[in-house]
């Protein structure tokens, strides 16, 4: 695990990159030159090169890094601190109760954490599945349908065969969590789906117009009519709160949440709206 990955020193970086691509570690010391293997994963995190996430701009403007060591990584998540008072609340309150000395009860999941661990262990060295030519090929035919629709984006994150062994990676983990000697195209589609939402989501400036996750006739809909109610809460030339224009939409309008922010930022990137000072948001004229 490597917490501050962005602040790791340049050639340390360029260290892990045969470890993560080859496995193994080379090193000539005292005369002695032998390579070592590797068999590990990296779990790293890294904070925006600007301190806060901005949705307005691409993911490689805000990441220090470059894209040699982001293709080595299977998947990548943005984790954003979204302003949410009841979980903000809720957040608060169990820290103050660590801090008091109340008694937190530990929740037991359906498997101890002995057994998981044993669970893990056995599917890591009994398991070695296979894929199937049914998940092969949707495998083939969703790898060059994100190839070409990420040209066309010019994503920040490159799309290589380096993805495709990610993608791979994570069908066969799958397949081995359920202890089937295939991987099936069940398990193709899931691992499609997270390096939807994770790596794709990344790269992608615009969100969610790349993969499996595509909005439906019914949310498209649904953003229209967000967009409309934003044009009837805020005249040409005028100006409101960004807060207060979300809790309009969503109490007043009915609007769902998720679709009132996903059309502010649409209508933020057509410059139809425009970010100003204290956090408003003014209509072009």
């Amino acid at each position: 695990c490597i917490d501050e990955f962005d602040k790791m020193d340049i050639n340390d970086r360029v260290a892990i990159h045969e470890a993560m691509e080859q496995q193994t570690i080379s090193i000539a010391k005292a005369g002695i030159t032998t390579m070592l293997n590797t068999r590990c994963s990296v779990l790293a995190a890294a904070n925006p090169r600007f301190g806060t996430y901005d949705d307005l701009e691409t993911t490689g403007e805000q990441m220090d890094f470059e894209t040699t060591i982001l293709s080595r990584f299977d998947m990548m998540f943005l984790v954003k601190d979204v302003r949410d008072p009841e979980r903000d609340f809720n957040l608060c309150k169990h820290m103050t109760a660590l801090h008091s000395g109340e008694v937190v009860e530990a929740r037991e999941g359906p498997l101890s954490v002995l057994e998981l661990r044993k669970y893990i262990s056995y599917c890591r060295n009994k398991c070695e599945p296979r894929v199937s030519p049914e998940a092969a090929e949707v495998l083939k035919n969703h790898y060059v349908s994100i190839r070409q629709a990420m040209k066309q984006e010019k994503a920040t994150v490159p799309i290589t065969v380096r993805q495709l062994e990610a993608i791979i990676r994570i069908s066969e983990s799958l397949a081995k969590m359920e202890l089937r000697e295939d991987v099936d195209t069940s398990h193709v589609e899931e691992a499609l789906r997270l390096f939807t939402v994770s790596t794709l989501d990344s790269a992608n400036k615009d969100r969610a117009h790349i993969g499996t996750d595509h909005l439906s006739e019914e949310q498209k809909e649904d953003l229209l009519k967000a967009e409309e109610q934003i044009r009837r809460l805020v005249p040409r030339g005028g100006r409101k709160n960004r807060h207060q224009l979300l809790a309009l939409l969503v109490q007043s309008a009915g609007i769902d949440e998720v679709m009132a922010k996903r059309a502010i930022l649409e209508m933020l990137r057509r410059r139809e709206l425009q970010e100003r000072a204290a956090g408003t948001i003014e209509r072009a004229e």
